[in-house]
């Protein structure tokens, strides 16, 4: 038995004073009840919130906030030396400042301190506290040294405000301390810490009136599979969402857009200073060259005017042609129907792109699956194959591929 409590992965969880700290309450269920070594280090600001009993209870570990409970097993150090991860959730304004000056005034700001796993911080406050420059500046020292800062989302805070500032869906920040501990090890090291990547997912619609429209089949998964998979390797994330109904990635700024021209706006404007830019979303190639402000409507018997159509921007092709700093890396996606492969080849020589990721799609293939499988072409000639499997495995492949091409 005590071999087997060994194995389990240890999360420290640091819980702060802040309205969200009752979050904290599932988001360690999450972790005790998938197998995770799970201990709370609360602050004495975040007892006010939810008691000492509860987190012990579900943690089957008892609680402490200062460095003098149990002074021989020297907590202070011992808990920081032994984690496998550190998540600090919810992360309030006080404690990124304290852990972005060294701060050390209780037991989870000590642990902060001698912790060499890879540490989260998912932070919840009010909008103006988020946004302001101290604030800002003590995100950008910890992301600089390597820890992850989830970015908040944006919904209903407390009393009647409304903005950014909300603590994450505790699922997505469950599913990034997955993805860390599977990714932050020695062997594998959070290799896009300190990285800009940048990633549109989904499909794109072109209106025709104001009820139909052009459009595709993606989900939107495997872009945010992408996401994902760079968020848990240390990357700070821009995900352009176009039209996707899938739950924003934990540790992930999510810009939603409609259009190809909306999509194109939204990925120039964030790739001015990311280092990888990856162009998973199904673009619309063509959009109807005319608007119709009304609804159309049948004409009697008569057939319906035909519609014409024009070309869209090539936003690929303009990612790769005009890149806004020296050594920026461009992926593009080729979802072919038939001779993938050659058809990848022909398109990724035409994009000028560094990587084209090629699967074959159909009503039933790729388009809303789970899984995926693909072939990873690279300028350099290069051909990497990815078996049929979950979308998280290709992700995971693409940034491989794309560390090894940072200058």
């Amino acid at each position: 038995m005590e071999q087997r409590q060994q194995d389990r992965p240890r999360v420290v969880l640091g819980v702060t004073g802040g309205i969200a700290a009752y979050k904290a309450c599932e988001l360690l269920r999450r972790l005790t009840e998938s197998g995770h070594d799970a201990r709370v280090v609360p602050t004495e600001s975040a007892l006010h919130f939810v008691g000492a009993a509860t987190f012990a209870a579900l943690s089957g570990k008892p609680v402490a906030t200062d460095v003098w409970e149990s002074v021989h097993e020297v907590p202070h150090v011992r808990i920081g030396q032994e984690a496998d991860l550190v998540v600090v959730a919810p992360a309030t304004a006080d404690i990124v400042a304290k852990a972005a000056h060294g701060l050390a005034d209780d037991l989870l700001t000590n642990t902060l301190l001698t912790a060499r796993c890879p540490v989260i911080f998912a932070p919840a406050m009010h909008t103006e506290m988020w946004e302001h420059p101290a604030t800002q500046e003590n995100v950008a020292t910890l992301r600089r040294r390597g820890s992850l800062v989830v970015e908040p989302a944006v919904g209903r805070l407390t009393g009647t405000d409304t903005g950014k500032g909300r603590f994450p869906d505790p699922e997505r920040v469950f599913e990034l301390c997955r993805r860390v501990l599977t990714r932050g090890s020695a062997e594998v090291p959070a290799d896009l810490a300190g990285r800009h990547v940048v990633i549109s997912a989904g499909g794109t619609r072109e209106p025709l009136d104001p009820v139909r429209f052009l459009g595709n089949r993606s989900s939107g998964k495997q872009g945010y599979a992408l996401a994902r998979t760079a968020a848990a390797r240390g990357a700070r994330v821009t995900l352009v969402a176009a039209n996707t109904a899938l739950p924003d990635p934990a540790g992930v700024d999510v810009v939603p857009v409609e259009t190809a021209a909306q999509l194109r706006e939204a990925v120039v404007k964030a790739a001015g200073d990311a280092d990888a830019v990856v162009m998973a979303a199904a673009v619309a190639d063509f959009r109807p060259a005319v608007y119709a402000a009304g609804k159309i409507k049948k004409q009697g018997g008569a057939e319906p005017e035909p519609v014409a159509l024009v070309q869209n921007p090539d936003i690929l092709a303009e990612l790769s042609t005009d890149r806004p700093r020296a050594g920026q890396i461009v992926v593009g996606f080729a979802a072919e129907t038939e001779d993938a492969l050659a058809n990848g080849r022909t398109k990724l020589a035409r994009k000028r792109c560094d990587l084209l990721v090629v699967n074959e799609v159909g009503e039933h293939r790729t388009f809303g699956a789970e899984d995926n499988e693909a072939v990873v072409l690279g300028a350099d000639g290069s051909e990497t194959p990815v078996p049929y499997g979950p979308k998280e495995v290709l992700s995971d492949t693409v940034w491989d591929l794309v560390a090894l091409r940072f200058p």
